[in-house]
């Protein structure tokens, strides 16, 4: 019975970080994560690394300008808040 527990136990903590790898985000920037929150849940854009890559070229992602990486760029001072009002008007976002 013990057993059988344990291995419950451990199929939930595996499902557990499944959802939890589904649900987010990872934003790689050097040697920081930072979690966005998807808004479905899939495997599309897991781990997104920002080194070598433009600001505005990730912002040209629908699904990681849905999640708010451009506030998250804004907050980093990566870029202003005039460039990602900008440049989220021109790829066709609208809060």
């Amino acid at each position: 019975m013990k057993q059988r527990l344990k291995q419950y136990a451990l199929i939930a903590a595996a499902a557990a970080l499944l959802w939890f790898v589904l649900n987010n985000h990872f934003i790689i920037d050097g040697h920081k994560v930072h979690l966005l929150e998807k808004s479905t849940l899939d495997l599309h854009d897991t781990f997104v690394s920002l080194n070598n890559k433009r600001p505005e070229s990730i912002i040209q992602n629908d699904r990681l300008r849905e999640a708010g990486i451009g506030d998250l760029l804004v907050e980093l001072g990566t870029i202003t808040s005039e460039e990602q009002s900008q440049w989220e008007s021109k790829y066709g976002y609208d809060q």
